[in-house]
């Protein structure tokens, strides 16, 4: 298990969890974006691998990953970027997040070995599946890098017991079916639902898709151990491309109000 993510989670604070899409709108103004959301109040960051069929993302994270392409992000851009961003912080964790095409076509040693050289704590693979992932979960393990499942309202408990098997550092609850950026979270049924994958699993648990104010924050930290926060942020970029100052002035304002939520 990555050391960074299992010192936060030592800490019983709930957490924040946000997420951009590596090179989005470019390499430089990323850095900044990511840098910044660190210092205004998120505890663990999510980069997401542009991808140019990103099946499980909603419009505007598909929109982000098409722009950080045309601006010539590829692998080497994302493990730059985290380069840059350890520089000033060997605290936080980052965890990539993306399809498992991309990292086969890198190649799963070379791209193991970069992430272990970049500072990278973990990796959600949003189509690879536990029975698929022996390869790939065997480098990572001596690599102390955690793969992060994904766990949707459609999970049955048996299918939870196969992905919870070798899953480390934490759990991600989708909180809605879909693609991201859609409809928020039915409270009675994620209470519900977080309460039966306890029962199976001591990981912490945290919860994405469809929060964006910090009122949700509030809420689904009650039965969670934090929550993940992207499409929201994806689309400030998305509002403020010809306006990086402004950008950056609403992200950092945005992120400080959602880790509001986390206390409350």
């Amino acid at each position: 298990m990555s050391q960074r993510i299992k010192k936060i989670f030592k800490n019983k604070n709930k957490k924040l969890v946000t997420f951009v899409t590596g090179g989005d709108p470019n390499k430089k103004t990323s850095n900044e974006i990511l840098d910044s959301i660190i210092k205004h109040g998120a505890d663990l960051i999510e980069i997401g691998m542009p991808f140019s069929d990103p099946i499980a993302d909603g419009p505007t994270i598909q929109i982000s990953s098409n722009r950080a392409i045309k601006s010539g992000a590829n692998l080497d851009t994302i493990f730059n970027i985290v380069k840059n961003l350890r520089k000033n912080n060997n605290d936080t964790p980052i965890i990539l997040m993306g399809y498992y095409n991309i990292i086969l076509h890198y190649g799963l040693d070379n791209f193991v070995k970069n992430c272990k050289l970049a500072g990278i704590d973990g990796l959600i693979i949003v189509d690879l599946q536990p029975e698929e992932d022996i390869e790939l979960l065997n480098k990572l393990n001596k690599n102390k890098i955690d793969l992060i499942r994904l766990i949707t309202p459609n999970t049955t408990m048996e299918r939870l017991k196969i992905i919870i098997k070798n899953a480390s550092g934490f759990l991600y609850y989708v909180t809605i079916t879909g693609v991201t950026g859609r409809q928020s979270a039915n409270m009675n049924e994620l209470k519900k639902i977080i309460k039966n994958i306890k029962k199976y699993t001591n990981l912490p648990i945290v919860a994405g898709f469809g929060i964006n104010n910090r009122k949700q924050v509030r809420e689904i930290c009650q039965y969670t151990d934090g929550v993940v926060v992207g499409s929201s942020i994806v689309k400030i970029i998305e509002k403020n491309l010809t306006n990086k100052k402004n950008m950056i002035r609403l992200i950092n304002k945005f992120v400080k109000e959602l880790k509001k939520g986390t206390f409350e």
